[in-house]
């Protein structure tokens, strides 16, 4: 299942469902998945007698948690449960919940402080104090209980969202003034959401379960996000023809490498190659390097003497400086027809000038030969947007999906949970990588992915999902073979890039179904 929901459309699907079922369905169903997973969690606990620590808030959310306490308590395991609500204040359904807990003589412990809690050993937590209509942050006592949950190291299981989080955006609720659980596991219900995948979500999350419930949520009108992977680009997945030379697979240019910065456009031309444009070019805006020791199928040029036309592919950005020259080599490329992928100082030029801006969204208007993918990190994307990085990360989402509709061009704006934004208002948010990718140069890495992809033909949609996607598992497979995530460079990526990227092509080969036997008939 890989759509993503807005609280909004889950609120509208839950209503939907609600007017639809008997009452407490939802709750006994969302109760029996929580029990389920709980026990699952303490098959591995190491103690003779675990016991369960059950935190329940004021809303449905701590409902399903003591509904799940219930039925812990009925399968012999030992749950100790934490209220945070105002039985007069809490929805119909909790209420039920919080009784049939006190007829089931569940422990509640009356010591709210975290002194309280650690005079306790705990084999599981499981949070069910805030779920995905948070609007503020917790309080100072609820920040502590938090924290010292954070301080556990049993698993921790958080009911449809860890507390504190933003379901949307996956910022933390209130910034630095605001605490979020850190989930070993989130449980979540009726659809996935936004915010587990991206921003802090991608810290706070941990593995995480979608269980719909039996809402009939399948049966809604197909959501404005989803959570990218290979399926989605499966269809340019194709083996290579043997009939087949350099020029059946394009040709990129790498437009940058002002002085002093020749390393950003020789890293996303190697990627190009990598990646399996059949010819690279790197055009340097000023004198440079001739060629390239460790890659000499590499060709190097001045800029100034470079056409920039619809036969090949353009990774415009990398190294380029801000310099009146590089700002003159940068509008050529826009007025040209070549697909073009802009990072770096492209983007820091183009954030400057009104005209820039222009140009680039005119570009992909209807009927125009050429399309633009842009790749800002999030300080790229605040200088875009007039804002601050602060405000971008906030609701990354949203941020992406502004600079796709003003710059009408594909955005991907990198960072925890890269979110792929089009200018239609759809996103997607890619669920590969890790933190070995948070050093320099990885950016020219995944341009110059982009920039193979679209050399080869590929659509400008599947190449931005395509190229995101293997940058980040590439990462995945370098930390799963013991190389990370400290300390590796951005140059290590590059074959790794090109081993997963033959990898998924093989995977889809093997899957599709073998065309039917020819019959010869008597």
């Amino acid at each position: 299942m890989s759509a993503l929901h807005s609280v909004a459309e889950i609120r509208r699907i839950e209503q939907e469902a609600l007017s639809a079922l008997p009452p407490y369905t939802l709750m006994s169903r969302a109760g029996a998945a929580i029990a389920e997973l709980a026990q699952q969690l303490l098959c591995s606990a190491t103690a003779a007698s675990p016991l369960v620590l059950i935190l329940a808030g004021p809303g449905n959310n701590g409902g399903d948690a003591l509904e799940a306490a219930c039925l812990l308590e009925e399968a012999g395991i030992d749950v100790a449960v934490q209220l945070h609500a105002d039985e007069a204040r809490q929805p119909e359904d909790a209420r039920r919940a919080l009784a049939r807990a006190r007829e089931a003589e569940i422990q509640f412990i009356d010591d709210l402080t975290e002194a309280g809690l650690r005079q306790q050993s705990w084999a599981l937590v499981i949070d069910g104090l805030f779920g995905i209509g948070l609007a503020r942050p917790p309080g100072a006592k609820l920040g502590a209980i938090i924290d010292y949950v954070n301080s556990l190291r049993c698993p921790v299981l958080s009911v449809d969202v860890p507390s504190g989080l933003n379901a949307d955006t996956g910022s933390i609720v209130g910034g630095v003034e605001g605490r979020a659980v850190q989930a070993t596991h989130t449980l979540t219900f009726i659809g996935d959401k936004p915010g587990l995948h991206t921003c802090d979500g991608s810290d706070h999350s941990g593995q995480i379960t979608v269980d719909t419930l039996e809402s009939g949520a399948s049966e809604y009108l197909p959501t404005g996000a989803f959570l990218n992977g290979p399926h989605y680009f499966a269809t340019e997945l194709k083996p290579r023809a043997n009939n087949s030379h350099k020029g059946s697979y394009g040709d990129v240019i790498v437009v940058g490498g002002a002085r002093g910065m020749a390393g950003a456009p020789v890293l996303a031309a190697r990627t190009a190659a990598f990646g399996g444009a059949g010819r690279v070019y790197l055009a340097f805006v000023d004198e440079g390097q001739a060629y390239d020791d460790k890659h000499p199928e590499l060709m190097f040029r001045l800029a100034d003497r470079v056409e920039f036309g619809a036969s090949a592919a353009l990774v415009i950005g990398p190294g380029m400086g801000t310099s009146r020259h590089a700002h003159d080599i940068l509008a050529r490329a826009l007025e040209s027809e070549a697909d073009i992928v802009l990072d770096a100082d492209a983007l820091n030029l183009i954030s400057a000038e009104p005209i820039l801006q222009h140009r680039l969204h005119r570009r992909s208007q209807p009927g125009a030969p050429s399309v633009s993918i842009i790749t800002p990190h999030p300080l790229e994307a605040a200088r875009l947007l007039d804002t601050t990085t602060q405000q971008v990360q906030h609701d990354r989402p949203q941020a992406a999906r502004i600079l796709a509709r003003q710059f009408n061009a594909i955005t991907v704006l990198k960072g925890a949970g890269t979110v792929i934004a089009f200018p239609d208002g759809e996103i997607a948010i890619n669920p590969s990588g890790n933190p070995a990718l948070s050093t320099a140069g990885t950016g020219d890495v995944l341009s110059g992915l982009c920039g193979a992809l679209l050399a080869q033909g590929w659509p400008t949609r599947a190449a931005a999902l395509a190229a995101t996607w293997i940058h980040g598992a590439a990462a995945d497979r370098l930390v799963a073979a013991g190389l990370g995530p400290v300390g590796l460079t951005a140059s290590e990526f590059i074959p790794a890039i090109r081993a997963v990227f033959n990898q998924i092509i093989r995977d889809h080969v093997q899957r599709r179904p073998a065309a039917p036997a020819h019959r010869t008939h008597p």
